[in-house]
């Protein structure tokens, strides 16, 4: 176990079904600290380089005309093993395939419109900060937190 700080954003879709306070409050009842958040629409070039890993795929125009098409919340959680477990809550990729419970499963239909992206690794989680909080994060102290973690 190890404290960790990942990189989540709620996507256009997400932003535009009213999903914001929703996905904020599972992180937070789940004992993740925020400590990052900002709304705003992408650029291309954040977003290009944002999703570079996908730059050869077919898929790429599209998902950077989708990233770009309106507001998204980029917001920085901090906690034990925080990737992982905004994966979790989060869940796969396309909501059908998500199990209940999970962000993607309770609210998601299709591969595309999946609301919500996760930092799947430290080095990524790391990049995706930079990118896209380059001022830098927060350090506050979360009294409630000594209330999740022993």
């Amino acid at each position: 176990m190890s404290k960790e700080t990942t990189y989540v954003m709620v996507k256009p879709d997400g932003v535009q079904r009213g999903l914001v306070g929703e996905i904020i409050r599972r992180f937070e009842q789940k004992g993740l600290q925020l400590v990052g958040l900002k709304q705003t629409i992408p650029s291309e070039e954040i977003a290009k380089k944002h999703y570079d890993v996908h730059s050869d795929k077919p898929f790429f125009s599209g998902l950077i005309k989708f990233i770009t098409s309106g507001p998204v919340i980029c917001m920085a959680w901090s906690g034990t093993d925080a990737i992982s477990v905004s994966r979790n809550l989060i869940g796969p990729t396309n909501g059908r395939d998500a199990g209940p419970g999970t962000i993607r499963g309770d609210f998601g239909m299709d591969i595309g419109f999946n609301m919500i992206h996760g930092s799947d690794a430290a080095e990524t989680a790391q990049f995706e900060l930079g990118l896209w909080f380059p001022e830098g994060l927060n350090e506050w102290t979360q009294d409630s937190l000594s209330w999740v973690y022993e």
